[in-house]
């Protein structure tokens, strides 16, 4: 794959990713047929695989084999995925679209999505821990996952996030935010591919997890921009509800010019972070610039 140009060399891990969740969520069982039918709705109907992509091409720039790749893209995939689900729930943001298409629990029920969700998030775990990696490989990744999900992490963000709804934060307060809902889990997805090179330095994988919370909090506050500016056939998804629904986003705080020079400092921090991996990085350097640029 290395001789590929950088674009194809990404849509072959696009597709690696999406043939490798649709065997995670190929299951059928003809009693909980309703429940695995919305799982696979909710993980197969599109979406960019930014954070499986991380996972791709960090192991790439680190030296690893696809194929050891594939438990720690998928699980980070399906936690993405349940937690856009539960998102989407009326006692959370209580979104009616979601990739272009009616939001799980539009599309089946509230009961039936929060159960997806549920499942999807433990599928994840099993996955993981179904790997034939080295068992001290397994137990770093699961742990960093787990991390990442948590309250130091993804849910802890949502947590801070709803109870910031009316309230007036500031630029440090919101990007902490951001770090925690949105950036543990980017962070994750370049330090699971670490997690398969035990003999990475520390002093390398510092540096990769600088880049991951950095690329994270940019990736966020370009999701603020374009839920003021963007266009909803192109993201698939309504724009302005953070504005009605009141939350502290970076365009409220800073206003747009600020947010998007926020965003292009922080893209220049990240690469700077890359700067010990050379040549091999070349594919995640790009991917960098297309999380940044999906504002312009």
């Amino acid at each position: 794959m290395a001789g590929l140009s950088i674009l194809a060399r990404a849509e072959a891990a696009q597709r690696r990713v999406h043939a490798a969740l649709a065997g995670a969520v190929g299951n059928t069982d003809e009693a909980v047929a309703r429940l695995q039918q919305a799982m696979r709705y909710s993980v197969l109907g599109g979406g960019k695989r930014l954070r499986p992509l991380l996972v791709y091409v960090t192991g790439e720039a680190l030296g690893a084999h696809p194929g050891q790749l594939d438990a720690p893209a998928v699980a980070v995939e399906l936690i993405h995925s349940y937690s856009l689900i539960h998102d989407d729930l009326p006692a959370m943001d209580d979104d009616d679209l979601r990739r272009g298409r009616p939001t799980c629990h539009r599309q089946f029920d509230e009961a039936t999505a929060i159960l997806a969700g549920d499942a999807l998030q433990v599928l994840a775990f099993a996955c993981l821990a179904a790997d034939p990696a080295p068992a001290a490989e397994r137990v770093a990744m699961i742990a960093l996952l787990a991390t990442a999900s948590g309250t130091a992490g993804m849910a802890g963000g949502q947590a801070i996030d709803l109870g910031a709804v009316g309230r007036n934060l500031t630029a440090a307060e919101v990007e902490n935010m951001h770090r925690l809902k949105t950036g543990a889990l980017i962070q994750a997805s370049v330090l699971l591919a670490a997690a398969r090179r035990p003999d990475l330095r520390s002093a390398e994988r510092a540096r990769l997890a600088e880049f991951g919370a950095t690329l994270g909090v940019a990736f966020q506050i370009v999701d603020d921009i374009l839920d003021v500016e963007g266009d909803p056939r192109l993201l698939g998804k309504t724009v302005g509800g953070d504005e009605a629904r009141r939350k502290p986003t970076y365009p409220a705080v800073v206003g747009l010019p600020a947010s998007y020079a926020r965003a292009a400092e922080l893209h220049a921090a990240a690469l700077a972070a890359l700067e010990p991996f050379g040549a091999p990085a070349a594919l995640l350097r790009w991917l960098a610039g297309y999380i940044v640029d999906r504002s312009h």
